[in-house]
């Protein structure tokens, strides 16, 4: 591991020679439309890009995942996933033209994953540029359908699917550099619809409002005793609803997230919500819809893990500062088939999830070079001792 550890601050100045290629990619990627269920030009895009870079295959699982692999050295070593999601929360109604400048790119969903992708693609000429060459193969891995309602179906049938061991894996995100996820929490991600007729001349005073029914839900779930152990909390996320201000709104929508580190705590939380929109729904006569768009099962993987312990030390070498939570990525896809894994992210930046989200040009080559770091880590073997001893 020393002799990793060595080698990675002259990579950072390597991978820096390289801006104007990583950029660019970036930018390539980033510009093209690519909301969930709607990745098909990324895609292609993806793979043909890899094709250029002329990596020793590239393919697509039956699910449309595009896939590039790069040879190791061995053929009895499993293989080395980097997986980044390929969707992001904007469609083509939004402009996606980028925005680039001396030290920041600024566009739609490029911190949410257009980063990770862009530099998923540029690996290929990065690892000879670095005259790197590994045992196990290397794939490179986008993954469709993460977002949402997207609910990592992606990721999960690659992994269904994928014949063989894996010997480990990295997770790409485009933030914050410092991300060290190692576990995943359960999650259950749902929507409240509340509908209401429409209202017709003097009836107008006498309807519910959807939105105080929404409230009532709010505040009865607020009034749920959650326990510090097992961990859990009910995170009130998104509401919307009505038509105008004078108007008694006849519709709405809240968006919520339950999580905890028990699965069991998530399913108990659920059923108590489930009773509320129910009790509430019968109450005030109102139709009330409970929809489930996502959900996770909590995932552990200990902190003194080698493969997250090395990418701590890589980290630290590269004067990188760990930041470690849950996470509910592709991570926690991996963890529960019991492959080691970790997300990490590449750069810093800000208005994450809106049409002006800015990335930081500047510390994305530490995030490279810590990504390289670790993925030679697991190809020296620091995960395999593990994996035997769990088979």
């Amino acid at each position: 591991m020393d002799a990793i550890l060595e080698k990675l601050p002259a990579f950072v100045d390597t991978i820096k020679s390289m801006k104007e290629t990583i950029i660019a990619n970036i930018v390539l990627i980033g510009q093209i439309p690519c909301p969930t269920f709607k990745e098909t030009r990324r895609v292609n895009v993806f793979l043909d890009r890899l094709a250029e870079l002329q990596v020793d295959e590239c393919t697509t699982d039956g699910y449309r995942n595009p896939i590039g692999i790069i040879r190791g050295k061995s053929r009895t070593k499993a293989p080395i996933f980097l997986a980044a999601h390929l969707d992001t929360h904007f469609g083509k109604e939004i402009d996606h033209y980028y925005t680039i400048k001396k030290n920041s790119i600024t566009g739609a969903g490029i911190l949410d994953n257009s980063i990770g992708v862009g530099v998923l693609i540029s690996l290929p000429e990065i690892f000879r540029k670095l005259d790197l060459h590994f045992e196990s193969d290397i794939a490179l891995a986008g993954v469709i359908q993460s977002l949402g309602t997207g609910n990592l179906r992606g990721i999960r049938h690659l992994l269904k699917t994928w014949e063989g061991p894996i010997r480990g894996a990295v997770c790409v995100e485009g933030g914050e550099i410092g991300r060290l996820n190692y576990y995943a929490e359960g999650m259950m991600r749902c929507d409240v619809d509340c509908n209401i007729s429409a209202p017709l001349g003097w009836e107008q005073n006498f309807k519910p409002n959807a939105i105080l029914m929404l409230n009532e839900v709010v505040n009865q779930i607020l009034q749920l005793r959650l326990p510090q152990r097992p961990r859990a909390r009910v995170i009130i996320g998104k509401v919307s609803g009505g038509f105008k201000h004078g108007v008694i709104a006849y519709d709405g929508k809240l968006g919520f997230e339950i999580q905890s580190d028990s699965d069991k705590m998530v399913k108990n939380i659920f059923r108590d919500i489930k009773d509320i929109v129910e009790g509430i729904s019968h109450e005030y006569e109102v139709e009330l819809q409970l929809k489930t768009i996502s959900n996770i099962s909590a995932s552990k993987q200990r902190y003194n893990h080698p493969l997250v312990k090395s990418a701590v030390a890589v980290m630290t070498k590269l004067d990188i500062d760990p930041v470690s939570t849950a996470s509910e990525s592709e991570l926690s896809i991996f963890l529960s088939r019991k492959i080691p894994a970790v997300t990490l992210g590449i750069t810093h930046g800000e208005n994450y999830h809106l049409e002006n989200a800015t990335m930081e040009i500047e510390p994305m080559f530490k995030g490279i070079a810590q990504i390289i770091g670790v993925v030679m880590a697991i190809d020296s073997g620091i995960c395999d001792e593990q994996q035997l001893a769990k088979k």
